[in-house]
């Protein structure tokens, strides 16, 4: 009996160390079932990470795109901050130039107005003038007038467009042939005629002397100077001032008498005086 109890007790034992066959096939069903779990596992975790990756990358993309349009907008931010800056600059600028052209109008204004102010003084000044002015030619007219009439007493006178005209010619004064003296007989008339010039003021005296057609042009022209300064000396001794007087010869030209008679070189050889205002004065005397 115990024999037979220790062989079922190790029979027993037996089995639980070494299982059946069918249990054997069992393992290796679940075992084939946890690798391929594990296959599956593994392969579901590297298409996981496969997929993680491509999004990581995708993701980097996106971010580096994302970076770039940053970087794109602080550019453009920036050249619109600068576009701003200038426009403000600009702007100024032209509030500036607005002011400047205001001020400039205002003074430009003002000096027009100026200018006008005084073009209007400038009128009033001018039409003043020319009234003193045509007032003092109706009074040298006047006096003229009247020195033509005592002047014409004493020698042959005449009017010019500055004055008068005494001709010293053969009915008041005469110079012999080739001679500039003065005759002691026409001392007289001299004086008076220094006599009614020394009542003028305001003029100059002109006093040009010529010859008859006798003799070379350059050596008439000397004689001709000689006479002219032989009358201005007889008037500055009757009183009158030397630095009134301007003298000329002009020889044998502009004969008064244009033939070859006696009677007309001696109508030739004479000396003028002219009597000219001052004031009228722009040139001296046109040249015979």
């Amino acid at each position: 009996m115990n024999t037979t109890r220790i062989e079922a007790g190790n029979a027993n034992a037996s089995e639980r160390r070494f299982p059946t066959k069918p249990q054997g096939k069992t393992g290796i069903v679940i075992g084939a079932i946890a690798l391929a779990l594990v296959i599956i596992m593994g392969a579901g975790l590297l298409w996981a990470l496969t997929r993680m990756n491509r999004e990581i990358t995708q993701l980097s993309r996106q971010t580096q795109q994302l970076n770039e349009r940053v970087a794109n907008a602080e550019l453009q931010s920036q050249s619109f901050a600068q576009q701003a800056s200038q426009a403000a600059a600009n702007a100024q600028a032209a509030a500036q130039q607005r002011d400047e052209a205001k001020r400039s109008e205002a003074n430009s204004q003002a000096q027009a107005q100026a200018a006008m102010e005084a073009a209007a003084a400038a009128k009033l000044q001018a039409d003043e003038a020319e009234k003193k002015a045509e007032e003092y030619r109706k009074q040298r007219e006047e006096q003229l007038q009247q020195l033509q009439q005592v002047l014409g007493q004493i020698a042959e006178t005449h009017r010019t467009t500055l004055g008068l005209v005494m001709t010293l010619g053969e009915k008041s004064i005469r110079f012999d042939f080739d001679k500039a003296d003065i005759l002691p007989q026409y001392r007289d008339i001299l004086n008076r005629i220094a006599g009614v010039l020394m009542t003028l003021q305001g003029y100059s005296i002109y006093v040009y002397g010529y010859t008859d057609d006798v003799g070379t042009q350059e050596y008439n022209l000397k004689l001709s100077q000689r006479r002219a300064e032989a009358v201005r000396d007889s008037l500055v001794q009757a009183g009158i001032n030397k630095g009134l007087i301007t003298t000329k010869g002009f020889g044998k030209s502009d004969p008064r008498i244009k033939t070859e008679t006696a009677q007309a070189r001696a109508a030739n050889r004479r000396v003028e005086i002219g009597i000219v205002d001052s004031r009228l004065l722009l040139e001296p005397l046109p040249e015979k």
